[in-house]
């Protein structure tokens, strides 16, 4: 079995002003400087990338990554409000978020709409973390990992398997987001280890399936992060509200850590 490395992302959302954005950045980037062996990146509102970016390449010893919460496929044209993978990448985003459950259920964004983001950004050449999760009506149906499943295979539908290096899978049961609310250490790992085995069984084959990297996102917090993490296929988090707190996400990333 292959050493994954931890990966652990924080999203900021909708949250924060550009003073704020700046500082959060600047004490992150400290805590975790020539830090633990695990990856990191944090995701800015679109108004701040540029100010967190330059933040983060002033921390001498840096090694959180700079992310961007959305963006449009198309590499140009007349898309009113929307934003370019080549802007971001303008910026220095290094990976985006593609399918977050937010996206998918307050938004709207189909499956179709998702896996042409996901083939845009791997094709520019940058890092994604594609997001699955059901609902709270589905996993009382008992259909967490049909749900999980389909939103995957859609998701990576036209995926080469050399791009999976570039790709990160992030688990977020909707019902947890946000919450307060988090799956037991135990049902995450079944939950992960469900989404492995499709990577392996049905999309990849045995080595790409094994390395590829799954996080675990939904009400993930310093205080539980030790647990999720030690389950053999949970490879890290994604993060929200506990990411606006410097000294709670770098708790957490070191956390990945052991």
């Amino acid at each position: 079995m292959p050493t994954r490395k931890p990966f652990v992302g924080g999203n900021w959302k909708m949250n924060l002003n550009r003073a704020e954005a700046r500082a959060l950045a600047q004490s992150v980037a400290s805590a975790l400087a020539n830090g633990p062996a695990v990856e990191a990146a944090v995701f800015p509102p679109f108004p701040y990338l540029s100010d967190v970016g330059e933040v983060l390449g002033k921390v001498p010893g840096n090694a959180v990554k700079l992310g961007a919460q959305d963006f449009y496929h198309q590499p140009n044209g007349a898309f009113t409000g929307e934003v370019s993978l080549a802007m971001l990448k303008d910026l220095g985003v290094q990976v985006v978020l593609v399918g977050h459950s937010e996206r998918r259920h307050v938004i709207g964004e189909c499956d179709v709409l998702i896996n042409t983001k996901v083939r845009a950004a791997l094709d520019a050449g940058l890092e994604v973390i594609l997001c699955v999760g059901e609902k709270l009506e589905q996993r009382e149906l008992g259909q967490t990992d049909a749900i999980n499943a389909a939103q995957m295979v859609y998701g990576l539908a036209g995926v080469k398997p050399e791009q999976m290096s570039r790709v990160t899978i992030a688990y977020e049961p909707v019902w947890a987001i946000g919450t307060g609310k988090n799956a037991t250490p135990a049902d995450a790992q079944s939950a992960h280890r469900r989404l492995r085995e499709t990577l392996i069984h049905g999309l990849f084959g045995q080595a790409v399936g094994e390395a590829v990297r799954i996080q675990y996102g939904g009400s993930v917090k310093a205080a539980n992060a030790k647990e999720l993490f030690t389950q053999p296929d949970i490879d890290g988090g994604l993060i929200g509200g506990a990411s606006l707190k410097a000294e709670e996400f770098a708790a957490i990333v070191k956390a990945a850590a052991k």
